[in-house]
């Protein structure tokens, strides 16, 4: 199997996943500076690598695997270290775990969606929509910004808990491209829509 540009900036993005969780972690000034930039690159790979794909016309069944997998890692991993390191335990630390469980489960929930969806021949009906677009950069946008609000320079946004804020948005938002995707597949999750020939509901 040959791998081309776009795939190989998906696999770039996966193994920038640790790189960034290292660099989190180790203790130097602006080091969660540094794991932004190392996040805000992995992200800038998400855009680029489709867009290659599209335009050089270089899609695979590899690649339009790995890109949604490639995705929902680095939105898990990113989620799992700002919580088990955010410094509250108050109101503002449930929030944030809460919001990271949401976000994740929908992840989950979606790609299982997709996954039923694809095998009764009806994963048209739950293509990528402009709300999960939206959604995907207000994630990004809300992590991005709470690895800086970790930096002990970052008063401000600790202070009015600017991060934690974005993040609640960007939960809403997954709360209801979540909704739209499970809407969109109601008829055919109640039976009402053709299947396959030959497909079997325990299958």
């Amino acid at each position: 199997m040959r791998i081309n540009l776009p795939t190989w900036l998906t696999l770039f993005r996966v193994a920038l996943l640790p790189v960034m969780v290292v660099v989190f972690y180790l203790p130097f000034r602006g080091h969660n500076i540094t794991a932004a930039i190392v996040f805000i690159l992995a992200a800038i790979t998400d855009w680029l690598d489709g867009y290659l794909a599209r335009r050089m016309k270089l899609t695979s069944a590899f690649g339009a695997f790995l890109d949604p997998v490639a995705d929902k890692l680095m939105v898990a991993v990113t989620l799992f270290l700002l919580v088990q390191s955010h410094p509250s335990s108050g109101w503002s630390g449930i929030l944030m775990a809460v919001t990271a469980a949401v976000i994740v489960g929908r992840e989950i929930s979606v790609s299982a969606l997709r996954e039923w969806m694809a095998k009764i021949g009806m994963s048209a009906t739950v293509k990528v929509a402009m709300i999960g677009k939206l959604k995907t950069v207000m994630q990004m946008v809300a992590l991005v910004v709470l690895i800086v609000q970790h930096e002990k320079e970052a008063t401000a946004l600790r202070l009015y808990h600017i991060g934690e804020g974005l993040l609640v948005i960007a939960g809403i938002l997954t709360i209801w491209s979540g909704l739209y995707y499970l809407h969109a597949a109601w008829p055919s999750l109640r039976g009402d829509a053709p299947r396959q020939p030959g497909m079997r509901g325990g299958d």
